[in-house]
């Protein structure tokens, strides 16, 4: 039963990803009334193809500074995992040119100080969300590693670290026989081995977000299978989104549409400048002699997670669009890493996928209403959607229920991509 004055009140969220399953999850326990809407059923998209890593401590984007400057040497070095379809490159040139207009250290921590509230407290915010319920089983508590060459490479990477310990979070560091004790799986090429604590895994994150989606439906919300058209806003205030399975009037609504988003807020006069990251991943099924924790490889810019179904190791930076065919480039060098950082990893099978992240070029998400309209944001999320799905979901609700924000929203504001 609605909680007294959100009798009125219906939402509308448009993706079934985890953040808009997270937050049709909160708005139930609100006591509010939830149509979700998503073209291909819950959990199928990024939410499925991601490393799985609750990572709390990820709060510096990719641009750091200095990249600017390593970016042609990344590109033109095989065996770095950066792509780029170069067919696309006068598409993707604007938004390149902003994006890389943050590389710099102002913005660097300007940018790690937004993404701190929203991921910092990622593993207690999935128990909030699934303790109770049949995806619990699916959250595992755990470190996070982070695999280097040697110390020099950790100590390189100091300007990271030091974003990461001003977030709360110090590293452990191992080497020689403490770092093969601790992690047996890492190939002679890795001499040190730094992990992070309060961290976790998610064991299945296509299957995760598909038990949530059954918990929402249990507790009276409704799923839809239909791509979202357009916006009724006659009045300048939501009255219903149409559908390619019909019309749904609503009080509000949210888009959790990750990388699909632009299209949407164009109809909303918002020019985002968004594009997708193209992510790859690959199951090596059944895996033994693989990490027993989330282990990011640093030279390889990949992560190898231990999943039910085997070892999902999953990386790669490609600009390409949301239209191209995968390459087969990124799996091949993927492959080539995986079997250096774990040379006794083995395997039945593999299956390869990839996927789409949604980077807005000021690596910070939209998250909060477009002006006055009852239309809500939250996508953007870039490298961190599992890691701040359930944090977003109860922001999303609470800011429909009428609740005093918990964070300072500011950073997230969609408006500020309105000319």
């Amino acid at each position: 039963m609605a909680q007294s004055g959100h009798e009125t009140k219906h939402v509308v969220v448009i993706g079934a990803g985890i953040i808009g399953v997270s937050t049709g999850i909160w708005l139930r326990r609100a006591g509010i009334p939830v149509t979700l809407i998503d073209r291909s059923g819950p959990g199928q998209a990024t939410s499925y193809g991601n490393a799985g890593v609750l990572a709390a401590c990820s709060v510096t984007p990719v641009t750091a500074p200095g990249l600017i400057g390593k970016a042609p040497r990344m590109l033109m070095n095989p065996d770095f995992p950066l792509f780029m379809r170069w067919s696309y490159l006068p598409r993707l040139a604007p938004w390149l040119v902003r994006y890389l207009s943050h590389a710099n250290d102002t913005d660097t921590r300007r940018i790690a100080r937004g993404l701190t509230p929203i991921i910092s407290d990622s593993v207690a915010q999935h128990h909030a969300l699934s303790d109770g319920t049949p995806a619990e089983a699916l959250v595992q508590d755990s470190d996070y590693c982070f695999a280097y060459a040697d110390r020099a490479a950790f100590e390189a990477d100091s300007y990271t670290w030091e974003l990461r310990e001003l977030a709360g979070f110090r590293p452990v560091v191992r080497e020689g026989a403490q770092l093969r004790e601790y992690e047996p799986s890492l190939g002679n090429d890795i001499g040190c081995l730094v992990s992070v604590s309060d961290h976790g895994f998610v064991r299945d994150p296509g299957g995760y977000v598909a038990r949530l989606a059954d918990v929402f439906r249990g507790m009276g919300g409704t799923i839809v299978e239909a791509s979202a058209e357009n916006f009724d806003l006659s009045g300048g205030r939501i009255r219903a989104l149409e559908t390619s399975a019909g019309r749904f009037e609503c009080s509000d609504c949210v888009i959790a549409t990750g990388a699909w988003s632009k299209p949407l807020m164009k109809k909303l006069g918002l020019d985002v400048p968004l594009e997708s990251e193209r992510g790859y991943h690959i199951i090596f099924e059944n895996a033994r002699n693989g990490p027993r924790a989330p282990t990011m490889v640093a030279s390889g810019k990949f992560v190898a997670t231990p999943m039910e179904s085997g070892v999902r190791c999953a990386g790669i930076v490609e600009f390409g669009g949301l239209d191209a065919r995968p390459s087969r480039s990124p799996l091949t060098l993927l492959r080539r890493q995986v079997r250096r950082a774990f040379p006794h990893l083995e395997a039945s099978g593999e299956k390869e996928w990839l996927g789409h992240r949604p980077a807005p070029a000021d690596s910070l998400p939209l998250i909060g209403e477009v002006g006055t309209t009852g239309v809500y944001t939250a996508f953007g999320h870039h490298h961190i959607g599992l890691t701040s799905g359930p944090k977003t979901g109860r922001l999303l609700a609470d800011m429909l229920a009428g609740m005093p924000a918990t964070i300072d929203l500011a950073p997230y504001a969609p408006d500020r991509f309105r000319a």
